[in-house]
């Protein structure tokens, strides 16, 4: 179907490009090898067009080009240089000439590259694919990791004994069944097992991650899969006190994970109403969201790595396996599942919320506490979260307000409800006289493009609002 002009105008109405749309001035020419690089990324990305003649920044019009004017020498020499056709066309628009490129979607399974460079879109530059961006699209068309078999050739009481099918059925909130058919017809319906015409009986790797009395009976690619934690004497990682390894399913396991965990966390004594009372450095809420967290968002394709809660006597460190699927700046915010049947069933067990509100209740227990605020990292591989212990403002350093002033007022954003001077004032515990002091924090955290102020509050700084600088 041909492009009309009209069609364009309705683009360059839009707030932003998207993933099958990108814009580019290219006035009198435009690089052809750039083009070659946008039109491998626009192809990887499942295909779009890229429009010569339209401004690319706000607000867009048309400007005309007058690039490639032989489209077809042209749509030749990229078939030769990318091995794929990319069709161009020419739309004659009022305000000038629009050159469109219309490249098609890499196929199922497979990415496309230009000299061994496979290409995807970040923000306005082009860069290369993630090893996990990669390792995904070359599995497309097979069976899921969490799908493929953990053992087979199982008798049903070799099932039943390998799997804890009543703590199962508990967390399930369900009777447990009066016969040993009735609980593998269940599992079956759940296609955590498989029976084959024999007879026997096959666990599928989620049955075994989810359920196993012992991670240790399965294959290595389960086995280490199992959550490690590790506590540590000091602030470095070279004085180690405790390392040891989860032994259960993680369904079945996690409350007695999240328990041993507390167990380890430094404890401190406050007094109120004259009595004595134990604190932990973290509260139990952070732990058990990060925790389950971790457990579902980790990459499990990854091999010789695990989930790991690393204990300090001034922090906790938790962190999966795998790259974020989101920047770590929208955690608040955004929500994207990596293993979507895993987490299907951990919400169904009342271990998570499949929606992205576990990281909310973390920011929110930190505010309300008055600890710092978490501090989300994507490392090399890893994805990693940071719970320090409690500390006064004044201990707070130029990055600890910034990440507080930031993860505020994306907390206030999604809850419909804005940041202002007075709410931060509120979130560090502090007086009306510090009101410059939180000022301060504010434009520091302006300057690092974290968030603007709201256009709509109008030019009064008393009564300034600020929302996330992506809003």
């Amino acid at each position: 179907m041909s492009i009309t002009a009209s069609q364009i105008d309705i683009w360059i109405q839009g707030p932003s490009e998207h993933q099958r749309l990108e814009f580019k001035e290219a006035r009198n020419q435009y690089d052809f090898g750039k083009l070659q690089r946008y039109c491998v990324a626009l192809a990887n990305e499942g295909g779009g067009l890229l429009l010569l003649g339209v401004s690319d920044r706000p607000p867009r019009r048309v400007v005309g080009s007058i690039a490639f004017p032989d489209r077809v020498s042209a749509a030749e020499k990229l078939y030769q240089c990318l091995g794929f056709r990319v069709d161009i066309e020419e739309v004659a628009h009022p305000q000038g000439r629009v050159v469109v490129f219309r490249c098609p979607s890499r196929p199922r399974g497979s990415a496309y590259h230009l000299d061994g460079c496979y290409l995807m879109r970040s923000g306005e530059e082009l860069v290369p694919m993630s090893e996990d961006r990669l390792r995904s699209i070359f599995a497309e068309g097979q069976p899921d990791w969490v799908e493929q078999t953990a053992q087979d050739e199982l008798d049903p009481q070799a099932v039943i004994e390998q799997l804890d099918v009543q703590t199962f059925f508990e967390l399930l909130r369900l009777p447990m069944p009066t016969t040993r058919d009735a609980v593998l017809d269940r599992l079956k319906r759940e296609r955590l097992i498989d029976e084959a015409r024999d007879g026997c009986f096959s666990i599928r790797r989620l049955g075994a991650l989810l359920l196993a009395r012992r991670l240790a009976d399965f294959a290595p690619e389960i086995a280490r899969k199992a959550p490690r934690v590790v506590v540590y004497h000091g602030p470095s990682k070279v004085d180690v006190k405790l390392d040891q390894v989860g032994t259960k399913g993680y369904a079945v396991g996690f409350s007695g994970l999240v328990d041993f965990v507390m167990a380890q966390l430094p404890q401190s004594e406050v007094v109120e109403e004259a009595l004595r009372k134990s604190i932990t450095l973290v509260p139990e809420i952070m732990i058990r969201e990060l925790v389950a967290n971790a457990l579902i968002h980790q990459d499990l394709t990854l091999r010789g790595t695990s989930i790991m809660v690393e204990i300090h006597p001034d922090r906790v460190e938790i962190s999966n396996p795998g790259l974020p699927l989101v920047p770590v700046e929208r955690f608040i915010d955004e929500y994207q599942s990596r293993n979507e049947r895993l987490a299907d069933l951990m919400r169904r067990l009342q271990i998570c919320e499949e929606r992205s509100s576990g990281i909310d209740r973390v920011v929110q227990a930190a505010e309300s506490l008055q600890l710092p605020a978490p501090e989300f990292r994507a490392g090399h591989q890893r994805t990693t979260v940071i719970l320090y212990g409690p500390r006064p403002f004044e201990k707070l350093d130029r990055g600890d307000r910034i990440r507080a002033c930031y993860q505020h007022c994306v907390l206030r954003w999604v809850t419909r409800d804005v940041m202002t001077n007075q709410s931060l004032r509120q979130r560090f515990h502090l007086p009306d006289h510090k009101s410059a002091t939180v000022s301060q924090i504010i434009a520091a955290t302006i300057a690092e493009n974290l968030i603007k102020p709201d256009e709509k509050a109008g030019s009064s700084k008393r009564l300034a609002r600020y929302l996330p600088a992506w809003a």
